[in-house]
């Protein structure tokens, strides 16, 4: 691999997202020319509620945006709808203190705008949708739906589920419909007496009914979500909150104050759908991130900060390259791919399992189930030690990278 700090390519990113801005700060801080497209007027988010772990939080500080105060920290439970806790996410104190909580509650849109502030002058070009990409061992052109041709040494694509850029590589494939759909919102609910600090995830037989604290531009509040089966084939014509209420009304204090406190302009719907994991993201000059390799049901609470982590690590591998070089670069994108596949797929199909075991037991078999998560350590072990291995594990990769990455640019 050749590995100079002075030697600079041009790098383009499809997509505005998490992952496509996270990329971008990435490749910029490793020295590289990029340009950022979006096809839309603007870069907006995909939602409202959004969680973030330690990783992404610490990922996004060395990237240069701004960290302070983002968000609630919160500490995690798995619980039954009568209160017993089936599995805690338990994380050592000082990722806890480094990284202001365990599990991180905020707004979709705050975290938008940071990572905008932080994007340098003229990176970010809006209105700028891509029709169709070609690569050869000289470079990659994308063609642009005005007409216009833009040439880059790396195409980085971060263009969600429905990725133009993945469906280039490797063809079309089936989205697998979770049959499941999500109603999710928000409120500053000052009035409702309310544990701080807290994430509880709670289920009863058919349902999940949860909620967290989130810290949204300085103002404490609390973010709700209801989950329940629901046939993809089936259109959904009811009223948002109503179902809502609904779904969770048999759920304890404070979840249906929350929902009724919230107002139904802030109250949104997801279908829950995803693909298999890619067995691999990379073709020539070409990769995906994201959405675009390892689309993820909300069950894991990570796709964001997934894609945040890929575009960290992308940037990181990507400094000292010679992008002109196309051996070089097949060479950093395969090192990038190799440790983010078995992690971003364990997450991936673990939320696919706990959406089909929460919501698509046969009923025989759903009082069995549920014996055995209030009986034995079975939730903690798969959710409670688990998740903390990985969190641990991904920081200190980041830490790796980061040391490599300072001795890199010397």
């Amino acid at each position: 691999m050749s590995t100079s700090p002075r030697t600079r390519g041009r790098v383009a990113i499809i997509g505005a997202g998490p992952a496509g801005m996270a990329a971008a700060l990435s490749v910029h801080q490793a020295g590289h020319d990029v340009v950022l497209l979006e096809r839309y007027r603007q870069a907006r988010p995909a939602g409202n509620i959004l969680n973030l772990w330690p990783p992404p939080i610490k990922a996004l500080g060395l990237l240069g945006v701004d960290i302070s105060d983002l968000g609630a920290p919160c500490y995690s439970e798995f619980r039954s709808v009568d209160g017993h806790t089936r599995a805690r996410v338990e994380l050592p104190e000082d990722v806890i203190r480094d990284y202001g909580g365990g599990f991180i509650g905020l707004l979709r849109p705050e975290l938008y705008e940071r990572l905008l502030a932080a994007l340098p002058p003229g990176v970010l070009q809006v209105n700028r949708g891509v029709e169709s990409i070609e690569q050869d061992e000289s470079g990659a052109r994308l063609h642009m739906t005005d007409g216009t041709i833009e040439e880059a040494d790396v195409v980085i694509g971060a263009d969600g589920i429905d990725s133009l850029v993945r469906r280039t590589l490797w063809g079309d494939s089936p989205k697998r419909e979770h049959n499941l759909h999500i109603f999710g919102g928000f409120v500053y609910a000052d009035e409702i007496d309310v544990q701080r600090g807290l994430c509880v995830v709670s289920h009863n037989r058919k349902v999940q009914g949860s909620w967290t604290s989130i810290r949204h531009k300085g103002r404490n509040g609390f973010q709700w979500w209801v989950l329940e089966a629901h046939d993809a084939d089936e259109e959904f014509a009811g009223d948002f909150h109503a179902t809502a209420t609904r779904l969770g009304a048999d759920f304890p204090h404070p979840l249906p104050q929350l929902i009724a406190a919230t107002d139904p302009a802030d109250v949104q719907r997801w279908p829950i759908r995803d693909r298999k994991p890619l067995k691999q993201w990379s073709k020539g000059r070409v990769t995906v991130v994201g959405d675009a390799a390892h689309p993820t049901s909300p069950y894991a609470a990570y796709g964001a900060g997934m894609a945040t982590e890929d575009g960290y690590f992308l940037g990181r591998r990507l400094a000292g390259v010679d992008l002109s070089d196309y051996q070089a670069v097949r060479q950093a994108l395969e090192l990038f791919e190799a440790p983010r596949k078995p992690h971003t797929a364990r997450q991936s199909q673990q939320a696919y399992i706990l959406g089909q075991m929460f919501h698509h037991a046969p009923a025989p078999l759903q009082y069995v189930r549920d014996l055995v998560l209030d009986r034995t350590p079975l939730l903690q072990k798969v959710v409670g030690e688990s998740s903390p291995r990985e969190i641990l594990e991904q920081i200190d990769l980041i830490d790796q990278a980061e040391r490599a990455f300072a001795a890199l640019l010397g």
